[in-house]
């Protein structure tokens, strides 16, 4: 079969050198970033460099504030910076004393569950897979599943609360940026992004890589003990990336819903008027729900497509004949994607500079595109050293024979299926294109067409993506079987780094522009960071398309993994046990965004109360004389989220822990495999739906075309319909839509966790009947 080009002692070099290259890389950027001062100087510049230096660093204003004092303007920034920096840490420390009592309990249950397998027997058992050979006890894999579980978790929550305190960082200093132009603050919105990508990106990849070293001390050569242990690392990660998600996006769009109804729609004043009691709380939600709860989502789906290529690759010839360097192959597509994307940041920071508002979607779109066709190149360098030219993969109970370009094709096919879910979701949500355009003229004649015409885009735009996911899983699944589905999600996550920056941009510029309002600011700095949170609103539905596409792939191939690990050798729809649990399955994406869309309406009656009182009872508060009290929507939005966000948490954990238990394996695989075709469906549309209601309402807004200007300007008739469709889809592209990629994949996970207790002592009710 032949041997890998590169050596196991080269392997343990690369990985964790890409790691901490990617960690220095974003210390750099941070570096860069805190460079912008938030303190004035004698001069009335927000920085004391070097007059010339690139990008704009030490530059004299390109434009005085007209009228106002440049060292109060600076106070100011900094004053709303720290309020919402405090407010979105608050939470977040909340949030986490909720969810640690969670993790604790979780990781007991784990223990429990696998270690009575063989009731906690410390005597070597038969493998799975070979029963001529011994393997370590059904207590190792508890108690090591148990420990790489809370590491996941651990690593997911500081990814979620390192990507906020970037990004609360950064929001101020991208507002007095776009003093010298739009170009310079499109640079440190940009770099702040990176920030977060990179760190996440290169601590998930060093931590699971140490975890995989450490345990293989004890587990030796016994590697398929060794990564079924390791699927507790990417249940540990969706897990706090679920109630992340859900607490987050409760808390954002409680916040959001109540400034639009009371502030725009009601007092016709504009979105982060300072007048407005729920604007701090709206923008602490841009931190905790689009910036904690996305960088820890995509940490998990990291983690488990991680997991799920190592698991398949444990029983099959890599592991088998313990091939380091190709068995490592998931984790070295991982870092080659970290140099790519380092690559990649340069062209939007370095290499080319932003002057026009029309440059900045394009920008970000070249960063996707550049990344997609250099990590193509990478991906076949590091298919040709690390992978022998011919070898086996495990696929159902066989050894199926796999060449070495198969699995490049694998990898590939994921990689460009979602660059197409991208731009798919950027032509559906972007307003320079003609669906969002036909949204917003819908707005002519009220908000009921707006909301039709809105659900309709929605809908058709989930066609593609799925032909695109449907594809590389047909591709993927010949060539490799189970583990062409692992790596091609990989693949799609292997510019994960790119994705987040992207992605992160948007909540911070969405911030800046509040920033920029709150200060008292000119119209035209305004204009540019409206200009940058428009761009930031398509790059943000993209990123959630990322998400969706790779939880799919990663949910199925996780999927792929419990049926081997459980033992059932087909899933039969038609049989009874199967066709219940697909049924039920289907139905709990429904239930799911039932309780999370409801949730968020709760807290935003609640929200909408508390901003409506305020204006009438606080005298002078409309006229600028009084200061509202934002204290009091922070704590309504954290109160409702910490308490909203526990049942929708507690149907994802328990679900696949009541189902194996009572019903067995096999009504578990119908519940995963059905919860996983719809949950898909109704992500991509609620999403896209959201993103291309928000658009239509900054279309409108802008008035950059003729068009647009017919339909406006702010508080004419369209317009309100348009912020009523907006805050309409809030709550489905910032909260239901994004969670239901986490249950898909949750629930996979946990089932392969769970999968030898449920094959063991599983089926209750099935064996008494």
């Amino acid at each position: 079969m032949g041997a890998a080009l590169l050596s196991e002692f080269a392997t343990e070099i690369v990985i964790p050198a890409c790691a901490v290259i990617g960690i220095v890389f974003s210390l750099v950027q941070w570096f860069l970033v805190s460079r912008v001062k938030l303190t004035p100087d004698r001069h009335g510049t927000t920085s004391s460099s070097p007059r010339n230096n690139k990008n704009g660093y030490g530059d004299y204003l390109i434009e005085e504030e007209e009228g106002i004092n440049d060292h109060s303007v600076v106070v100011k920034c900094a004053d709303i910076q720290s309020a919402i920096s405090e407010g979105a840490t608050s939470f977040l420390f909340t949030e986490y004393q909720y969810v640690g009592i969670f993790m604790v309990a979780f990781a007991i249950l784990i223990f429990l569950f696998l270690g009575s397998v063989e009731s906690f027997s410390t005597k070597s058992q038969p493998c799975t897979y070979d029963k001529s050979k011994l393997c370590k006890p059904a207590l190792a894999t508890a108690l090591f599943s148990t420990v790489s579980f809370v590491l996941g978790a651990i690593t997911s929550v500081l990814s979620g609360f390192l990507g906020m305190k970037i990004a609360t960082y950064a929001n101020a200093r991208t507002t007095l940026e776009a003093r010298k132009g739009v170009g310079k603050a499109f640079i440190i919105a940009f770099r702040s992004g990176a920030v977060m990508g990179f760190l996440l990106a290169a601590n998930g990849l060093l931590v699971l890589y140490i975890t995989i070293n450490l345990f293989r001390l004890y587990y030796g050569d016994d590697w398929e003990g060794l990564f079924e242990a390791i699927t507790g690392y990417g249940l540990g990660g969706s897990s706090m990336a679920l109630f992340g998600r859900v607490g987050g996006g409760i808390y954002t769009k409680a916040a959001d819903v109540g400034a639009d109804l009371v502030g725009k729609v009601e007092r016709n004043i504009p979105e982060d008027d300072p007048r407005n009691p729920a604007v701090i709380a709206d923008n602490v939600g841009d931190n905790v729900g689009d910036i904690a709860g996305m960088g820890s989502d995509l940490f998990g789906s990291y983690a488990e497509s991680s997991c799920a290529a190592l698991v398949v690759a444990s029983i099959s010839s890599f592991g088998i004949n313990h091939e380091f360097t190709a068995m490592l192959y998931p984790l070295l597509v991982s870092s080659v994607g970290i140099i790519v994307c380092l690559i990649t940041t340069l062209f939007a920071t370095d290499f080319f500079e932003i002057k026009v508002v029309k440059e900045i979607e394009p920008a970000l779109k070249k960063q996707l595109i550049i990344s997609t066709v250099l990590m193509t190149v990478g991906i076949a360098i590091i298919s040709w050293l690390a992978l022998p030219t011919s070898f086996t993969i495990f696929n159902f109970g066989v050894q199926k024979e796999v060449k070495s370009w198969q699995l490049f094709l694998c990898v590939a096919v994921g990689l460009w299926a979602g660059l197409i879910i991208g731009f798919v979701t950027e032509y559906y949500t972007s307003n320079a294109y003609s669906p969002v355009q036909d949204v917003a003229d819908s707005c002519r004649t009220g908000a009921a067409t707006n909301v039709i015409f809105g659900l309709a885009l929605g809908y058709k735009s989930v066609i593609i993506p799925i032909f695109a996911i449907a594809i590389s899983i047909f591709v993927s699944f010949t060539f490799a079987a189970m583990y062409g589905i692992a790596v091609a999600a990989l693949g799609m996550l292997s510019t994960i780094a790119t994705g987040l920056a992207i992605d992160a941009y948007g909540p911070i510029s969405d911030n800046a522009g509040g920033i920029a309002e709150m200060a008292g600011m000119s119209h035209r700095i305004r204009e540019r960071t409206d200009a940058l949170d428009a761009a930031g609103n398509t790059t943000a539905a993209i990123g959630k398309g990322f998400a969706i596409g790779s939880a799919a792939l990663v949910s199925l191939a996780l999927f792929g993994a419990f049926v081997s690990r459980a033992g059932i050798s087909n899933v039969d729809v038609l049989t009874p046990k199967v066709f219940i649990g697909l049924i039920v399955g289907a139905m709990l994406p429904y239930w799911f965004s039932a309780m999370t869309m409801k949730s968020v309406g709760s807290a935003a009656l609640k929200m909408v109360e508390e901003v409506r009182r305020q204006f009438n009872t606080i005298s002078g508060l409309m006229e600028g004389h009084a200061k509202p009290d934002y204290a009091t929507c922070v704590k309504i939005s954290t109160d409702a989220s910490i308490k909203e966000m526990i049942p929708p948490g507690a149907l994802v954990m328990l679900t696949p822990l009541i189902v194996g238990v009572f019903f067995g394996v096999e009504t578990l695989s119908g519940v995963l495999a059905g919860s996983l075709v719809s949950g898909v469906q109704i992500a991509i549309s609620a999403s896209n739906t959201g993103g291309a209601w928000d658009n239509a309402k900054k279309y409108i807004e802008a008035g950059a075309s003729e068009h647009a200007r017919t339909l406006g300007p702010k508080g004419s008739e369209p317009h309100k319909a348009a912020v009523i469709g907006d805050t309409i889809g809030d709550p489905l592209k910032d909260t239901s839509g994004p969670s239901l990629n986490i249950l898909i994949k949750l629930m996979a996970v946990e089932s392969l966790v769970f999968a030898p207790f449920f094959a063991t002592h599983g089926g209750l009710l099935f064996k008494i009947f």
